[in-house]
């Protein structure tokens, strides 16, 4: 089993044993089987094997597991520190949760209440959205590749990796490939997810064309919904920003982004900066070419909205022409595994393909079974997005969490016909 690598955190979630009941509610949301403990007795966390995902931590009636990385007071040091430009880079799925940590409607959009609470605080901003429009050019560039090269018969430019050709932008699946199926590892995109393509974009072209500062004095914050991603900051291999100033003759060792803040942390966070986030000035820093973005890269928090993303994109490359639905619905929805295939004729060749997709969500009860058939070659898939949590990164680890006898669950009751 893979071990961790220096500077990597090898303890993200731990179980408080004062406030653990031994009910077992952990062990049957862990997806890597981490949680150890007899039933009525109190639980562990398994370091070795834990992908750092959250689940435990969202779903305890108790309230027993614990982010073990803390860093708000750090970022507001940061922030107070003037010789350092701070640089927030917000996923998707922030913008629709955050609101619920002051009391709004949950899956209320505030984009521009969050732009504009974060200029308060201090921040610049490159929204993720950006990144992730950058995520699916590479990512489905390189699945374009393959296609024509396995497919179509094209000869290849470079190395290719293996079909099917799996997502890279969860963290927690990384992990989890990493951890439990290791011969899939050649299979996942090269292609690195959008935070950290962020966090290399702040440090460098950020650095010198819209902040025009020096990376070295760029502090770069990831504001996201899953605990996994304080994880992936931390691994050594994501630098790529200080590679390239080293090329350009400069010195410096940092990596791409500094830390990570959950939607939970971020709320905590303006509260402590006495910030009045319901009644926020709204803010679109339109004139920040980071802070622009499609709806290819809004979808990235839902399950489905990566391969959405991937189809649009590879359909007008091989086609040359949009794909003639604006919401592929095949791909859409809750249900646990979904199956689409696409026939598009290639536009250079006039030979047609037909690309077979697939997107699972929730490793425990839909993507381990997955990829057993994968394994034993059942299944004739060109591209499978897969993310750890149910639904997608609106159910990360670390969003808004529900305590018993919230709003949300009087409201589904109000719903039924006998209320």
């Amino acid at each position: 089993m893979k071990g961790f690598q220096t500077q990597e955190l090898n303890r993200v979630i731990e179980i408080d044993r004062k406030i653990c009941k031994g009910c077992d509610s952990c062990k049957a949301f862990c997806p890597a089987d981490a949680i150890a403990g007899k039933y009525g007795a109190a639980h562990t966390v398994t370091t070795e094997k834990c992908i750092s995902c959250g689940q435990c931590l969202v779903n305890c009636p108790f309230g027993a597991p614990k982010d073990m990385v803390d860093v708000v007071d750090k970022v507001i040091e940061k922030l107070n520190n003037k010789q350092l430009t701070v640089v927030g880079t917000i996923a998707p799925a922030v913008r629709v949760a955050i609101g619920e940590e002051f009391g709004m409607e949950p899956g209320s959009l505030v984009t521009e209440k969050l732009y504009g609470a974060l200029n308060q605080a201090g921040f610049k901003i490159l929204d993720t959205n950006f990144t992730a429009d950058q995520t699916i050019m590479e990512e489905g560039m390189e699945l374009i590749a393959k296609i024509r090269h396995y497919a179509l018969g094209e000869p290849a430019e470079q190395p290719l990796g293996p079909l099917p050709q799996f997502t890279s932008c969860c963290p927690a699946w990384i992990r989890y490939v990493e951890l439990y199926y290791p011969e899939f590892i050649p299979n996942l995109s090269s292609a690195k997810s959008p935070m950290m393509m962020a966090g290399a974009l702040a440090k460098t072209y950020g650095a010198k064309e819209v902040w025009r500062v020096k990376p070295e004095n760029i502090f770069v914050v990831g504001i996201m919904p899953c605990t996994a991603k304080k994880f992936e900051a931390s691994r050594p291999e994501f630098d790529s920003a200080a590679h390239y100033w080293r090329k350009q003759g400069e010195n410096g060792h940092y990596p791409d982004v500094d830390v990570v803040l959950t939607t939970r942390d971020l709320a905590r966070l303006f509260k402590k900066r006495n910030i009045d986030f319901a009644n926020a000035p709204e803010f679109t820093d339109k004139d920040n070419p980071l802070a622009q973005y499609s709806g290819a890269g809004t979808i990235f928090g839902n399950t489905g909205g990566v391969m959405e993303a991937a189809l649009r994109t590879a359909y007008f490359v091989i086609t040359g022409r949009e794909l003639d639905v604006l919401e592929f619905k095949p791909v859409r929805g809750l249900a646990g595994v979904k199956e689409a295939s696409v026939t598009m004729q290639d536009a250079k060749t006039s030979k047609e393909v037909t690309l077979n997709v697939a997107v699972a969500h929730g490793i425990k009860e839909n993507v381990r079974p997955l990829l057993e058939e994968v394994k034993a070659n059942k299944l004739p898939y060109h591209f499978i997005e897969i993310m750890n949590c149910p639904g997608g990164c609106v159910n990360g680890g670390g969003q808004p969490v529900n305590p018993m006898g919230t709003s949300w669950l009087g409201k589904a009751k109000a719903m039924l016909p006998w209320a």
